[in-house]
């Protein structure tokens, strides 16, 4: 007998199954054998009860939102840096025209008399030869109004100062007020720690007579990163929020504008009738009727000339502040001025920006609820692969936000440490948790009807003793890498 008869003479029992000793006729050792007769080789797939499939299902969705929102959100986040003629759009220009417009500035303060007084006296040193700036404080405030008059008596030709007695005190009503004693076809908005570049009103100006344009909005940045981890991706939100996702909405005809730094004709603001005085986004609010009506909104943004402002100093503030905003967003999206946006196109984007507060509420609800289902629910493999599709846009946006980091840094010539980078990445979770949260908060107080204002308070933390600080504009912007430069061409007269 050979090896070969030996070894199959041995396994015959294994490689037959009807002979041996078990009645059934099975293999030994092999429980049963379903395999359907397809010649797949896999076992009969066991059907989901109506639980999971609707769980798997919302699993499903959510991962392709998620997904979605990443996308647009990177997509929007980098609309400037298409091209270098899309980046040169975005600045003001390099010549600008002689001065045609008075401009009025308001800034409304309530408590802030550590940063006011600064800021006012910054603003009267515009070198455009025609505006006003009118201060507007509460008759409750004595210490910023002690500050507010002290300003005006240095600068008695420039400075007006408007006693807000309404109640309850907000923003908007505070600058309604003073819109009735403005002279200016032009108004301005800042807020009282702005740090504002001297010659922005001669850009301004001649952003509007290049474009004419009903509203331009300018640039804001905050710039204390060092101060917190939170504070550190607080800065890099505006500088993506303003240095390219504006523009974008801009050119798509629907705009929230922003808080300060925005200017608006007299003329667009009386058909307005101002500000809504009970919206907590009064600047998103004016931007929807603007848009709604056709008006026409021009985003500039030149490094140097950005108003310079500070991240809240507390967590605690940072909260109300974000939920402020998203509360004044769902007041917007309730009040329905939206709807009368001429294309579809336009409607989708408002509605979408809107609603952002329920989306991140949303978001912050399922962070736990996953957290839970990856510990103690098991999940198809293939539904499990499919709820890491996120991540990969997300990664993206995270390098899209360290390269971001290096860029800034680079223009406002501020040291960027190794350190800054780590508590950019680990801060990416915690700092989703937080805007979830904030915007949970904001759904509880808009949906119990609490629309009191919860104020920002402010340190100064961005000042920078006074001295106008330089910058490194971008290759095409108003000044350039090798050699950082004055604006050329300004021809509105000696400053003041």
């Amino acid at each position: 007998m050979t090896i070969a008869t030996t070894l199959l003479t041995a396994a015959a029992p294994l490689l037959q199954p009807g002979q041996g000793n078990d009645p059934a006729g099975d293999v030994p050792n092999r429980g049963t054998t379903d395999v359907p007769t397809g010649g797949s080789g896999q076992g009969t797939q066991v059907a989901w009860s109506l639980g999971e499939t609707i769980g798997y299902s919302a699993l499903v969705a959510v991962s392709v939102l998620l997904t979605v929102i990443a996308l647009a959100t990177l997509w929007w986040m980098l609309h400037a840096w298409r091209s270098r003629d899309a980046l040169k759009s975005t600045s003001f220009s390099q010549t600008p025209l002689p001065a045609a417009h008075r401009f009025t500035l308001l800034v409304p303060g309530r408590h802030e008399q550590d940063v006011m007084g600064q800021t006012l006296d910054m603003l009267a040193t515009q070198d455009h030869p025609d505006f006003e700036i009118i201060a507007i404080v509460g008759e409750d405030d004595p210490e910023t109004d002690a500050v507010v008059r002290a300003a005006a008596a240095r600068h008695p030709s420039l400075i007006k100062v408007v006693v807000d007695d309404t109640a309850p005190k907000n923003k908007p009503k505070a600058m309604n007020l003073a819109l009735q004693y403005a002279t200016g076809d032009i108004v301005g908005v800042f807020d009282a720690e702005d740090e504002v570049y001297p010659r922005l009103l001669s850009l301004v100006d001649s952003r509007f007579q290049e474009t004419g344009a009903d509203v331009v909005q300018g640039g804001v940045q905050l710039m204390n990163f060092r101060s917190s981890w939170w504070a550190l991706r607080n800065v890099l939100e505006y500088y993506f929020w303003f240095r390219s996702r504006l523009h974008f909405h801009a050119g798509s005809k629907f705009i929230p504008l922003g808080g300060n730094t925005v200017f608006v004709t007299k003329e667009r603001l009386e058909w307005s009738n101002g500000w809504d005085a009970h919206c907590l986004a009064e600047d998103c609010e004016l931007g929807v009727r603007l848009s709604a009506d056709g008006a026409k909104v021009v985003v500039a943004y030149s490094p140097e000339a950005v108003t310079r402002e500070e991240t809240p100093p507390t967590f605690a503030s940072l909260l109300k502040q974000r939920t402020r905003w998203n509360q004044g967003f769902l007041q917007v999206l309730g009040k329905g001025e939206w709807k009368k946006l001429p294309s579809f196109r336009q409607r989708f984007f408002a509605r979408y920006m809107l609603t952002m507060p329920f989306i991140q509420a949303a978001t912050g609800l399922l962070i736990p609820l996953s957290a839970l289902m990856i510990l103690f629910v098991k999940v198809p493999t293939a539904i499990a692969l499919i709820t890491f599709i996120p991540v990969a846009p997300t990664l993206m946006l995270l390098a899209v936000e360290v390269v971001g980091l290096n860029e800034f840094g680079r223009i406002y010539r501020e040291k960027v440490r190794v350190r800054d980078y780590v508590y950019l990445v680990l801060g990416l979770v915690p700092y989703q948790v937080f805007l979830a949260a904030a915007a949970v908060r904001a759904v509880v107080r808009h949906v119990k009807g609490q629309n009191g204002w919860e104020k920002t308070e402010h340190t100064g933390q961005h000042r920078t003793g006074g001295a106008q600080p330089e910058v490194v504009g971008f290759a095409n912007a108003v000044t350039t890498d090798a050699e950082p430069r004055e604006l050329a061409g300004t021809t509105a007269g000696g400053a003041r």
